[in-house]
């Protein structure tokens, strides 16, 4: 583990056979989740389900753990989470979970023990609501959803027609 990254513990039981995660290299920031099954498990095209992973944490209060996909079985197999980064609170203590749904245009078969996405520990802050009638002012205003990406793309296309 990275000297410079200080280690939080987290409390788990493992009910699988499998190994507890563990982080694949130094630098990785999620540690790699497997599934936990009876019996080999056949993704079809466009189905969503949830893998078990045979584990349960006591996570501190004031963090949360992401569930995310990896990235190679999203690229190669069409393999991702259909909530795009899943939570888990820390008062949650029931087992883990992977919701995956397959976006690809043929089945995929999962074992037991295969990795099947990772986990992230995060810190988050409480958010603390001031309901007011109006909001600052900013630069950006209401413009969202590519706003700030077209405005740059209008700035260039007009710099280069002042230029010629």
């Amino acid at each position: 583990m990275n000297s410079k990254t200080e280690a939080v513990k987290i409390k788990i039981i493992n009910k699988s056979d499998n190994p507890l995660p563990e982080y694949a290299t130094s630098g990785s920031s999620g540690m790699d989740l497997r599934a936990f099954l009876k019996e080999d498990l056949i993704i079809k095209p466009l189905e969503r389900v949830v893998i078990p992973t045979g584990l349960y944490v006591e996570i501190p209060d004031g963090y949360e753990i992401q569930i995310r996909a990896r990235s190679g079985l999203a690229l190669k197999h069409g393999l991702s989470l259909p909530n795009g980064i899943g939570t888990i609170d820390s008062d949650y203590r029931g087992e883990l979970g992977v919701i995956i749904i397959n976006l690809s245009k043929e089945g995929y078969t999962v074992k037991s023990g295969d990795k099947i996405a990772q986990m992230v520990l995060s810190k988050y802050e409480k958010i603390q609501l001031e309901q007011v009638d109006v909001l600052d002012e900013s630069k950006r205003g209401s413009g969202g959803y590519g706003h700030t990406r077209s405005e740059e793309h209008t700035s260039e296309l007009q710099s280069r027609s002042a230029i010629s």
